[in-house]
């Protein structure tokens, strides 16, 4: 008895969304027709075939070169931005920076502190302290005379390159540079100057990248000295079950503190490209 009104209702609903599903296919059909009949009344012997919309992309209201020319900026500053995360690891410090904080972390055992955000956070700001001369120089000899229609655009380009090139082949090794020289069968210049980007750049990265797994290599030396004490030290107590790592990260971080390890590796970092 008391499942019988249960039951009506539940019938009467399913009545209800099956004439509702009828009347839209309905509306669907005779929407479908209308549109076919209009389609009909345009075109009576059906020979106007369908075309495909077209997207255009026009610059309108210049008046002048000039008003191109600041249109060419906008287009060149955004291509910039677009590509400015591959110049920011490929042509600057920040490579070695955020690879050593990598290190540093693994090395000390706390795999989430600091987290991926603190790390890049501040890889990016100790880039901007290693590469301000740079960045100086570049405004001050290329950008800004550009901006101000003291140069041409083929003159700034080459003037930019200089204070960059001559921070990278700070950096780089004679044997990097005679790797790529050799892949790209170009001849080797009088002077370091004159090597192209496309052999400057690609024999930097590697010398960063040899050069941080260096310093990552010398970051994790004590930490593992303490690693392997604390395990004899549980071996020798019977203690085989415990995890050697868990007896470890505190002491770890209690010498890391003690020596002011932060302040020596960010020291490292920034005066390594001085």
């Amino acid at each position: 008895m008391i499942l019988n009104p249960l039951h009506n209702r539940f019938w009467t609903v399913i009545g209800v969304v099956l004439v509702m599903s009828v009347l839209s296919g309905g509306l669907v059909c005779v929407g479908s027709a209308q549109a076919q009949a209009d389609a009909q009344v345009d075109d009576p012997a059906g020979t106007i075939e369908p075309v495909a919309p077209v997207m255009t992309l026009t610059l309108e209201g210049g008046n002048g070169p000039q008003s191109m020319d600041a249109a060419l900026k906008i287009v060149l500053l955004m291509t910039v931005l677009s590509l400015a995360p591959a110049f920011l690891v490929l042509l600057t410090s920040f490579t070695r920076i955020v690879i050593v904080l990598g290190f540093l972390r693994q090395a000390i055992g706390a795999n989430q502190a600091p987290n991926n955000q603190i790390i890049i956070g501040l890889a990016l700001f100790l880039t901007l302290v290693v590469m301000s001369p740079t960045l100086n120089q570049m405004n001050v000899e290329a950008i800004q005379p550009f901006m101000n229609e003291e140069m041409g655009q083929a003159e700034a380009f080459n003037k930019v390159q200089i204070p960059l090139k001559a921070f990278m082949l700070g950096q780089v090794r004679e044997k990097d540079v005679a790797l790529f020289l050799d892949l790209t069968d170009t001849e080797a210049p009088d002077t370091p100057e004159d090597l192209p980007m496309l052999v400057v750049i690609p024999s930097f990265v590697l010398s960063e990248l040899k050069t941080a797994f260096q310093m990552g290599f010398v970051l994790f030396i004590p930490f593992l000295i303490i690693d392997m004490v604390v395990a004899s030290v549980l071996m020798s107590m019977g203690m085989m079950m415990l995890p050697p790592v868990l007896i470890s990260l505190p002491f770890k971080i209690l010498l890391f503190v003690l020596v002011d390890g932060w302040f020596l590796v960010v020291k490292s970092l920034v005066q390594a490209f001085q």
